[in-house]
């Protein structure tokens, strides 16, 4: 619903709810505004990048509902009643299963040295997890294929991948 003069919300924004990182959040945007951008610009979330803003590069994935999207893809308006994680609560999907720690995946990547500069890091992270939700991938070369998705100008594939299969494997956990 478009909020008219006299709402909470800006003339032309509509009003939407979205649990993000475990947190109800009501906000109005701009019909226009990508999931990226309201997490980064309005939300100051911004351990999701913005790297190609075409989709091409998966720095800025995020698990919507538990699946990995392109944030820079995905309206705001079109995630409404959506749950969403960023990089900044994989820590509280540990929590949840009662563990006062980072998430396996997140342990993974430090244990195996998987990143160098880092700017990928956020975006191989969530769309790690989202490769073990989805369950399809289950050898190296469908890791790689699943996630061919997220580019890293580094060159730290091999490890990443060696993260990934320790945790699908639970030596990470």
């Amino acid at each position: 619903m478009l909020i008219d003069s006299g709402s909470p919300g800006a003339v032309g924004t509509i009003g939407i709810t979205l649990t993000i990182n475990g947190e109800r959040r009501e906000i109005a945007v701009a019909p226009w505004t990508t999931l990226l951008d309201l997490l980064r610009e309005r939300l100051d979330l911004t351990g999701t990048k913005k790297g190609c803003d075409h989709g091409q590069c998966g720095a800025c994935t995020v698990l919507v509902n538990g699946t990995r999207i392109n944030s820079c893809l995905a309206l705001a308006v079109m995630q409404d009643g959506a749950e969403i994680t960023t990089v900044e609560g994989l820590a509280s999907l540990a929590a949840r299963e009662g563990k006062n720690s980072l998430h396996p995946i997140q342990e993974a990547f430090v244990e195996h040295d998987a990143f160098q500069c880092g700017y990928c890091t956020p975006g191989q992270l969530c769309s790690s997890v989202g490769l073990m939700n989805e369950g399809h991938a289950k050898t190296r070369d469908e890791i790689r294929e699943a996630m061919s998705g997220n580019l890293c100008r580094c060159g730290a594939y091999t490890n990443i991948v060696d993260a990934i299969e320790d945790v699908m494997q639970g030596a990470g956990r």
